[in-house]
Parts: structure tokens; C-alpha cells; sequence
């Protein structure tokens, strides 16, 4: 999956970065990964409401559920994306609905307009 999400932003032309500061925005990222998602037909929830906060992206997909959060950071990803999703408990939305949960935290950087840190594990 990283590999996969890597290459689809490296593709994305430069041209469609000129003239405005969208790469700084959390939102850019979770758009386009939402798009890339729903588009493949898999059950995508977006601001996914839980009692301490929003997750950022849930797919749902068959008996399992990837919970996604997402930040960007300068040159080097520090971990912030899994933590959130670790203290805050969002998994426990999930427990007992699914089989198989799982913490991605992905973090970009908005100079290299890509990825920088990728961590996934199983809740």
C-alpha cells in the first residue's frame, strides 16, 4: 500500500502544485486517497465520528477495517499520525464489528508532496 500511494503522488504534474499552497493542507491528501479508494469500490467513511474525536479515513472491507490518519509534517515524518490514532482509541469504534482492525498513520511532507513516514500495524 505505501509503495502504491508513494508512486500515485509522485505522478501527480508539479503544474497542478503552482500558484496556491494546497500540498500544506491535511484535507489535499485525505481527498485525493479518498478518491483513490472509493473509486476502487471499497466502503470508505470520511471524518469517521468517534466518542474522542474524528477519524481521519476508515475502509471497510469485508471482516476487516483500516483506520487512516493523516498529517503533514516537514522533511521527516515523526510518528505523530499512529500516536494519534493509538491515544485516542479509535480502534474501539470497531471492536467487535470486525475481525481485523488496523492503524495506518501516513505523514507527508509538503515540500516533497509526498510521503515521508508510513506505519501500520494491527490494533
Amino acid at each position: 500500500l505505501q509503495n502504491i500511494l508513494h508512486s500515485f503522488f509522485s505522478s501527480i504534474p508539479l503544474d497542478w502544485y503552482r500558484k496556491n499552497d494546497i500540498d500544506s493542507y491535511e484535507g489535499y491528501y485525505a481527498s485525493v486517497i479518498y478518491a483513490l479508494f472509493n473509486g476502487a469500490g471499497l466502503s470508505v467513511v470520511a471524518e469517521d465520528a468517534t466518542s474522542l474525536g474524528r477519524i481521519d479515513l476508515s475502509v471497510l472491507h469485508q471482516d476487516r477495517v483500516y483506520i487512516l490518519e493523516f498529517k503533514v509534517v516537514g522533511d521527516k515524518g515523526d510518528g505523530s499520525a499512529l500516536k494519534q490514532l493509538k491515544e485516542k482509541r479509535y480502534n474501539e469504534k470497531y471492536l467487535g464489528k470486525y475481525r481485523e482492525i488496523y492503524l495506518i498513520g501516513i505523514e507527508f511532507s509538503k515540500k516533497r508532496r509526498n510521503i515521508v513516514n508510513f506505519e501500520m500495524e494491527k490494533a
